[in-house]
């Protein structure tokens, strides 16, 4: 083998310190990497401002704690526990999805699921009932992602189950299709 005119390379030679400082910067990159991730804490009840562009004008997803939704409280307020914004049917503006209950004191009052659309400097309005209150169920896990609404709905065997401790759980989907929201059931309804 003849020699090299080249000036001999110390990182050529691999020793322990070389792949000691390769780790460390890898733990550096996979560190920073979990910076950049999604805040965990978020919820689907944390507002979003989503804004699309249609035309020249920003459009904002209608603010549900501007709607009027057809839930009977007895004369109490409702209260919306969740929303998420997202282009549901592909139009390019945003929609909202509410999730919405009485304000009760105590208990789980049932939450009805709500979509909401606005038009230019309108008062957002109720297009789309997932979940109606009747139906006595509440609503667990929530999110809107890539046009696809998705839900835990809980609910009771019988009535003698306390209103508190939910025993029946469901996943379930819905979908811009054909004009309208279809649901799809994720897995068998099972117990909680």
């Amino acid at each position: 083998m003849q020699p090299s005119e080249l000036p001999d390379l110390a990182h050529t030679d691999t020793r322990p310190l070389h792949w000691l400082a390769t780790a460390t910067a890898m733990a550096a990159v996979v560190a920073a990497a979990g910076m950049l991730q999604p805040d965990p804490t978020a919820s689907a009840s944390t507002p979003h401002r989503t804004t699309a562009q249609h035309g020249t004008t920003s459009v904002t997803a209608p603010d549900p704690e501007r709607a009027a939704f057809p839930l009977e409280c007895g004369g109490l307020e409702n209260t919306v526990a969740k929303q998420a914004p997202g282009d549901l049917d592909g139009d390019g503006r945003p929609e909202t999805v509410a999730v919405v209950h009485c304000a009760a004191g105590s208990g789980t009052p049932p939450s009805g699921v709500y979509v909401l659309t606005q038009g230019s400097g309108a008062t957002p309005r109720v297009v789309a009932t997932l979940v109606d209150p009747t139906q006595k169920m509440s609503v667990g896990d929530f999110a809107v992602r890539d046009g696809i609404i998705s839900a835990t709905l809980l609910g009771y065997s019988s009535a003698a189950v306390p209103r508190c401790c939910p025993d029946q759980q469901e996943e379930v989907t819905w979908q811009w299709q054909g004009g309208a929201f279809v649901r799809a059931a994720q897995a068998a309804p099972s117990s909680a």
